[in-house]
């Protein structure tokens, strides 16, 4: 199911070394393609999940020597062996996304960052056993710098997700505020809205503060292209702190006169 799709920060960029820009494509795509079994079209659940146990299969081929019957597989399986990839990860991506296929409301943020340590947490991860850079002070730094990522693509999509079904805001979160799911039904940005969702972005942008270092520790084109996504992620909180969280009617994204003042930032900040 070939789909467009719009990206907040770099993939592969030019930024990157050109030895690391292949893995990170194929890594890219395999969690993209894994996700819109999850997310896209009119499928219903149980093809979905079909086709993300297909998935978990040609991972276990690969784990047992054999030879994956797609391209992706098959070109995945040489950069799992070279750079001793933990194909753990990429399974925990798997249950992720099997997840927002049977899993549609989140009692409370424990259950989200849970969900975080699947769905978006691995791909830093591995990005760093491609760097050569996995001390545990930077897996803590791009654990934190992942998961506010992913609660920030929350926070911009609660309403393309309530249209499918989902909603990640923390229940218990959104009992406190008085928010009910009619409210989001109804694109109403009104009442203790903003509060509730000021308080969601603070906590976003303390969970990627506690992750930038990392952004300093990784040298060269490596550190740019972390301190590019770290910075994608600030913007994304500023204009949702712009607009009082209003993502009914002023969805925050990142424009083109947006990436040369993140860039120039990146610089000045190595």
């Amino acid at each position: 199911m070939p789909v467009d799709h719009y990206e907040n920060f770099p993939v592969a960029s030019f930024l990157l070394p050109a030895r690391l820009r292949h893995p990170v494509t194929l890594i890219y795509h395999f969690a993209r393609r894994a996700d819109d079994f999850a997310d896209e079209g009119e499928l219903p659940d149980a093809r979905r999940l079909e086709l993300l146990d297909g998935f978990r299969e040609q991972l276990r081929q690969i784990e047992r020597g054999e030879a994956p019957r797609e391209d992706l597989f098959r070109e995945l399986a040489p950069i799992i062996d070279e750079h001793g990839l933990p194909i753990q990860l990429f399974h925990d991506l798997l249950d992720a996304f099997t997840q927002d296929v049977t899993k549609k409301r989140y009692a409370d943020f424990g259950e989200v960052i849970h969900y975080c340590r699947r769905s978006a947490n691995p791909v830093g991860r591995l990005l760093l056993h491609l760097y050569g850079a996995t001390e545990p002070r930077n897996l803590a730094y791009s654990d934190g710098v992942c998961s506010s990522l992913q609660i920030i693509n929350f926070l911009q999509d609660i309403e393309i997700d309530y249209r499918k079904g989902r909603i990640y805001l923390p229940q218990d979160e959104m009992a406190r505020y008085r928010i009910g799911e009619a409210q989001i039904a109804r694109g109403d940005a009104g009442g203790t809205w903003r509060p509730f969702i000021l308080f969601q972005i603070e906590r976003a942008r303390k969970m990627l503060q506690s992750g930038a270092p990392l952004g300093k520790i990784l040298k060269g084109r490596v550190g740019l292209e972390t301190r590019m996504i770290i910075l994608g992620g600030e913007t994304i909180l500023r204009k949702l702190h712009e607009t009082g969280g209003d993502v009914f009617r002023h969805r925050p994204v990142l424009k083109p006169l947006d990436w040369p003042f993140m860039l120039y930032r990146a610089v000045r900040a190595r």
